[in-house]
């Protein structure tokens, strides 16, 4: 891949290889991830974690790593790595001459005149990873061993050595399965050629997960290792392993199974392209029913924020592909009816079915058939805010809702720290009430021409929304200051400078004149933006922290107080683009170039959830995001929209 380079003489130095990640995904939510040496530094890491919906669909890491070792003329070399506390052993990654992503991972080490590869795919439709080896070219025949190492937990755990795992194995065509724990899926593991499993069994321990240990986290585990796989290869020849926990396979159509999914994966061509991908890699399709991964590899799936906010981008904007839409939309509102219309610690959350809805019409015209279908789902939000519906927030008689619950954050923005809110924000926050604003003025526009003319809706919320419109500015506008406080509460405006703002003056229907829109966006250009996003608090604050490094604490100290967030580039580009139209297209393409230059990084090819607010602005959080991959297709979309006016 053009997009993705790599500098070659660093990848045996660690401090550059292990802060780089690949990631697989499949549809069934399994996933495989791991750094690019396939050393792995979190405890998310792992070739093979699924889902197992006896344990509440949770993702749990089966196979955790496999070190592979070749033996020529009686000389062997153990191509693994693992790090135990300060140390690497063995450090099989200083024999590794390249890597490349394009279409998948691939690993080439060269040890004197061998030259061996590896190759890893994850099936898109099953949980299964297949990694094809390759003996590219060697004076004579080699002994290839593969040493897999089980660890049978959820993947935000440890496990330890203890004598109630299972560690006997079973046979089955071409290898074995192993079932450590009761309910647990079966990891059956087996090889297309030739080979025999030669039992082993020892615990490995103290395992260390560097990342982990950086951030004071439990960071040691006890992983199993049954024994090893041993087989011949030849010059040119290869093999393909596969770890499955659907079944047993069979071996002999492992191979061309192999070749026909690398054959399936598309070119990338462009940006858009591997936005694209992503895009398709963070919605979950199990069973026949869709969802979004909100994030790689800890977040979790079907979140009613982070799927409201990301849906349109990543099925329409990215796969042109209004079913698929609709029937995420669908599945969401039958799980979340409790957050929807009942309860909800991120009291914003809801608001947002209408700006989902609004880009939906937007892209598709289909403005009847949203409000037909969706519009009661609209209706019962709104009476959901009225006072005694919700215990978090309701509608005050000036039409503003008020959030609060002492000590919990009610927002998007909801870092902890031991068990206080970071940036707990009661009151008016400008966010939620920025949203009220405009779901009440599109729900009842909507209601006037395509609905039955509700007259008992119509005269209920007519009202609230003048109330809103005549509130909001004052309520919110700091004149002295140049822009609108964060939130406002018993004791008065609290203008900490924060991007939140940005809702007030980006959506289709705002509650503010022309003349603060253009105030609070020069503030806003001043003191926010960078080229990796919108930071969460300006420079000059006192609270500010710019880099999302250290401990627990220390990073949820910056989470809300620094970091620069992507989704948030959205909306700065949504008000950007209302004031200056198709004058904004050379600036939106320079503040997501940025992006593109670190798909090298991080993870590998894909979009991270967040970046330090400081220069040189590096890469944190989930590899890969829901939000942030979104964000960035609906800012392409508008460069393509605007460029042809």
């Amino acid at each position: 891949m053009a997009f993705l380079k790599f500098n070659k003489s660093e990848l045996v130095n660690l401090s550059y290889s292990l802060r780089r990640e690949i990631l697989l995904a499949s549809k069934t939510g399994a996933y495989c991830n791991t750094s690019i040496v396939t050393c792995n530094t979190r405890r998310y890491h792992g070739l093979l974690a699924v889902p197992v919906e006896q344990f509440g669909g949770y993702r749990y890491m089966l196979l955790s790593s496999l070190d592979e070792s070749l033996t020529l003329r009686g000389k062997r070399f153990n191509l693994g790595i693992h790090c135990y506390g300060d140390i690497y052993e063995p450090r099989g990654h200083k024999y590794i001459v390249d890597f490349d992503a394009d279409p998948v991972p691939m690993v080439t080490y060269k040890i004197g005149e061998i030259v061996f590869r590896k190759s890893l795919v994850l099936t898109p439709d099953h949980n299964q990873i297949l990694i094809k080896y390759e003996l590219v070219s060697s004076p004579a025949k080699v002994k290839l061993e593969l040493k897999p190492f089980l660890s049978f937990r959820r993947v935000h755990d440890l496990t330890h050595q203890n004598s109630e795992a299972h560690t006997a194995p079973t046979a089955i065509e071409g290898g074995v399965s192993f079932n450590l724990y009761d309910g647990f899926p079966d990891l059956n593991l087996q090889v297309s050629g030739p080979s025999a499993f030669k039992g082993a069994p020892v615990w490995y321990n103290g395992i260390t997960y560097s990342d982990e240990m950086r951030r004071g986290f439990d960071c040691r585990e006890d992983l199993f290792v049954p024994g090893s796989f041993e087989l011949e290869l030849k010059s040119g020849e290869s093999v393909v392993f596969s770890a499955s926990a659907d079944g047993p396979v069979p071996t002999a159509g492992l191979k061309r199974r192999f070749t026909s999914l690398v054959g399936k994966i598309g070119p990338i061509t462009s940006f858009h392209d591997q936005l694209v991908r992503d895009a398709d890699l963070l919605i979950r399709d199990s069973g026949g029913r869709k969802q979004v991964v909100a994030g790689y590899s800890w977040l979790l799936t079907g979140l009613l924020r982070e799927t409201l906010y990301s849906l349109a981008g990543l099925t329409l904007y990215g796969k042109n592909d209004p079913k698929e839409f609709e029937e995420i939309l669908d599945n969401l509102i039958a799980d979340e009816q409790e957050r929807l219309f009942h309860r909800t610690t991120q009291v914003e959350a809801p608001l947002f079915m209408t700006v989902t809805l609004q880009q939906y019409i937007s892209y598709t015209g289909n403005e009847k058939h949203a409000w037909t279908k969706y519009g009661e789902t609209l209706k019962g939000i709104l009476a959901s805010y009225l006072p005694g519906r919700r215990a978090e927030v309701a509608m005050h008689p000036n039409g503003l809702l008020w959030a609060q619950v002492d000590g919990v954050a009610l927002s998007w923005m909801n870092a902890y720290i031991n068990g206080r809110a970071v940036t707990e924000r009661p009151g008016y926050q400008v966010e939620t009430n920025a949203l009220w604003y405009n779901a009440l003025c599109f729900a009842l526009d909507m209601e006037q021409k395509y609905g039955a003319k509700d007259k008992a809706f119509l005269e209920r919320w007519t009202p609230v929304r003048e109330l809103v419109a005549r509130n909001f500015q004052p309520t919110f506008w700091n004149a002295d200051f140049g822009f609108l406080a964060d939130y406002v509460d018993g004791y008065g405006q609290n203008l900490d400078l924060r991007p939140n703002q940005l809702w007030a003056v980006s959506l289709d229907y705002k509650a503010v004149s022309d003349e603060v829109i253009g105030a609070v966006m020069r503030v806003v250009n001043n003191e926010l933006v960078t080229r990796r996003g919108i930071r969460t608090l300006s420079p000059r604050d006192g609270k500010y922290k710019g880099v999302y490094e250290g401990n627990q604490i220390e990073r949820d100290l910056s989470y809300n107080n620094g970091c620069a967030w992507i989704f948030l580039l959205a909306q700065y580009c949504y008000a950007s683009f209302n004031m200056m139209g198709k004058n904004f297209v050379g600036r939106a393409q320079w503040l997501t170039e940025g992006f593109y230059e670190d798909l090298s990084k991080h993870g590998v090819g894909c979009f991270s959830e967040l970046y330090d607010g400081d220069p040189p602005h590096e890469p944190h959080g989930a590899i890969s995001s829901a939000t942030a991959t979104s964000a960035l297709l609906n800012i392409n979309w508008l460069i393509e929209k605007y460029k042809e006016e």
